[in-house]
């Protein structure tokens, strides 16, 4: 059986993504793109200390990911 990525899972998964992509971006297509990577890392910055992701809402919302204690029921 398969277990389902947690909220904490799917969230880290999706800034690791758009880091990756920042990057590939803004070495294949424009230097300016490395603002998108300032502006991933920032938000996982503020997150760290405010427990507030915007990504995780979305993340919960559209795609019914839940939280790792609530996953587990």
């Amino acid at each position: 059986m398969a277990t389902k990525m947690s909220l904490e899972h799917a969230v880290d998964a999706f800034a690791a993504f758009m880091v990756l992509l920042s990057v590939l971006l803004t070495y294949f297509v424009h230097p300016g793109f490395v603002w998108l990577t300032v502006f991933v890392g920032a938000n996982l910055f503020q997150q760290a200390f405010t427990g507030f992701c915007p990504a995780a809402i979305v993340l919960r919302k559209a795609c019914g990911f839940r939280p790792a204690g609530e996953a587990a029921r």
